[in-house]
């Protein structure tokens, strides 16, 4: 008998695993698991903890809606579930839209008394990782790590340093670095990312200078450590310090490093980028086309932005807003107007970075009737609420094309607070349109809302320096000093072969010092015998005569570095600057005569729009 049942040619029915296991591997979506998980439960295979446990990775790994709820009510039937399945379900649920399930689940996972293993914590504290404010659970759950003995485990100590460096708790991310016995690269590089996040990006560097196995990811944080805390030179040299060691960069790393192009107008540096991409044939993924597109068009090159985007097949939201945004910030109104209305004809729905980005195009374009029907559409025609920032593209609009009761009795009637930004707009309406009685009860509400922010003073003060009032405009200026607001030097840069080169008002550390004042003497001479006449009456110091006025005013930033412009580039060449500020009157009208007296072209951009000087016109139209 037992011969016969041992025979090769004996027909063996196939166990159910042997036919389910297989069939799980194949499914595809929710619906085929479905099936098999009914075949399961028809052979009683369901009560098997590796094919239930199958199932369950199947149905979490589905992208189907309402996979990941199905999983969660299988797993609620299955009687005593291992730790496998626990650790299944918490790490889907730590990266599904409501990660705190995970940290719940883990709370009944404690009660039920199932033991961990080295996969439980890295899966519990990921979810912690991608919750707004988990500082309460974390800690938590670093006790539950050293009473559980898993301190020592590197994945899991490498996690909570994670979630500690990016929730911001520096301190404590800091203690549990120091006390790592044996620190790996991702040990270092969670800690420089903690470092740089909290803007302590000198212990970042620090760190990343001692780090003696350095790997992309070193290099691209502290890259990006740079860029996000507006250190943008910084960022651009360790990048070429990357490149002197024959580190390729990855994607993210040239994003960063086209970010830092972009707020430093390094052109250049910027299209050095592009042509290593091409070289490199690395793929421009939707981030990396509108970063390269946001850089061309802060640099000036508008034509080479709309080049991108329209070699790209299928554009997103945000390369549709980021292109509107590059014509709005070259005052293109109607190109902007006219590409939102492509976009909507593609079907892809605006949102509300894009309306911001419309607005603020018909706002220095002076199309106040088409930005008023935008602002009606948000609420009629796209169902969305408009934001403080919308209301504050109107004021501005309004503001600028001299509506300034219409302004003011928009930020009245907003459902929303006004913030500072809302009432900085309108201030300056007042002083271009020099409303003097409304710009004092402007300006003195926006000192009570930032009284910290020196711009806010300044505003002021230049509006009572422009009706006359000296002795007011000085006390402001006191109050602001008293108060402890440092004004903001304005800076100018201009890059020339990949170096970026920045100046300051009144500036003597450039080593070319000498030449570059020597040069803007002859610049003035010229332009006076031309019929220019300074524009001092503007100028916030308290200075007694004119001809000190006159000196003061032709130290500015970007005076010196249209000056710097000129003996580094050959005649007739494009000299592009970037200020932090707002350009004054008087550089404004300079940048205008030097276009035409010395047939240069200059592209300027300012804290919020571009001006492109040419033939003595500005592209702004004299409406900034």
């Amino acid at each position: 008998m037992s011969a016969l049942l041992l025979s090769p040619t004996s027909h063996i029915p196939l166990k159910p695993e042997a036919e389910c296991i297989p069939s799980l591997d194949k499914c595809l979506d929710k619906e085929e698991l479905k099936q098999v998980h009914a075949r399961m439960i028809k052979t009683g295979l369901i009560l098997d903890a590796i094919p239930a446990s199958r199932l369950l990775v199947g149905l979490c790994g589905a992208s189907d809606a309402g996979s990941l709820t199905y999983a969660l009510m299988v797993f609620e039937r299955i009687q005593n579930p291992n730790t496998f399945m626990w650790n299944t379900m918490i790490r889907s649920l730590s990266n599904g839209s409501n990660p705190e399930e995970a940290i719940l689940l883990y709370s009944q996972m404690l009660h039920d008394a199932v033991p961990h293993n080295s996969y439980t914590f890295p899966f519990l504290l990921k979810a912690c990782a991608n919750l707004p404010s988990a500082a309460a659970e974390t800690q938590q759950i670093h006790c539950h790590i050293i009473k559980t003995g898993f301190a020592l485990e590197a994945c899991t100590t490498n996690s909570l340093l994670h979630v500690y460096a990016k929730s911001g708790s520096i301190l404590s991310a800091s203690q549990l670095f120091d006390s790592i016995p044996c620190r790996d690269t991702v040990s270092w590089n969670s800690m420089i990312n903690g470092y740089a996040r909290s803007g302590k990006i000198e212990m970042a560097r620090e760190l990343f200078d001692q780090m003696e196995n350095k790997n992309i990811i070193s290099w691209t944080t502290m890259i990006a450590g740079y860029v996000e805390n507006c250190l943008c030179k910084e960022a651009l040299e360790l990048f070429r310090e990357m490149q002197a060691m024959d580190i390729e960069p990855d994607t993210v790393a040239l994003a960063s490093v086209l970010t830092a192009c972009a707020h430093l107008g390094a052109l250049d540096q910027g299209r050095w980028i592009h042509a290593y991409v091409k070289k490199k044939q690395i793929g421009l993924d939707p981030v990396l086309r509108c970063v390269l597109m946001d850089m061309f068009a802060k640099c000036g090159e508008l034509d080479e932005a709309l080049a991108v985007f329209r070699n790209t097949k299928e554009r997103n939201v945000c390369m549709w807003t980021a292109m509107i945004a590059g014509f709005a910030a070259h005052g293109q109104g109607r190109e902007a107007l006219d590409l939102f209305a492509d976009m909507e004809r593609t079907g892809i729905k605006p949102n509300g970075i894009t309306f911001t980005g419309v607005l603020t195009a018909c706002s220095y374009a002076g199309m106040v009737e088409e930005g008023k029907s935008i602002f009606e559409r948000i609420a009629k025609d796209c169902n969305m609420s408009p934001s403080v920032e919308h209301y504050g593209c109107m004021v501005d609009l309004l503001g600028r094309a001299g509506l300034l009761k219409e302004a003011e009795e928009m930020i009245k009637t907003m459902p929303v607070k006004p913030n500072a930004a809302v009432w900085g707009a309108l201030l300056d309406a007042c002083r271009v349109h020099r409303n003097f009685e409304l710009g004092r009860r402007v300006g003195k509400i926006l000192m009570d809302l930032e009284p910290k922010q020196s711009g806010r003073y300044v505003q002021l003060a230049g509006i009572l320096a422009a009706e006359g009032c000296w002795d007011e405009a000085a006390a402001v200026r006191n109050l602001m000093k008293e108060r402890g607001a440092a004004k903001l030097p304005g800076c100018s840069s201009i890059s020339l072969s990949g170096c970026v080169h920045e100046f300051v008002a009144g500036d003597r550390s450039h080593r070319q010092t000498e030449e570059i004042y020597l040069e803007w003497d002859n610049i003035l001479r010229r332009l006076k015998k031309g019929g220019y006449v300074p524009l001092t009456e503007n100028l916030l110091l308290d200075l007694g005569e004119e001809e000190e006025k006159e000196t003061a005013i032709h130290c500015h930033s970007e005076k010196l570095a249209i000056a710097f412009g000129f003996i580094t580039t050959k005649p007739g060449a494009t000299i592009r600057i970037v200020k932090n500020l707002r350009v004054c009157s008087d550089c404004h009208v300079v940048s205008k005569l030097i276009s035409k007296v010395y047939s240069r072209k200059i592209i300027m951009r300012d804290r919020t729009r571009f001006h492109v000087f040419m033939n003595g016109q500005c592209s702004c139209g004299d409406y900034w």
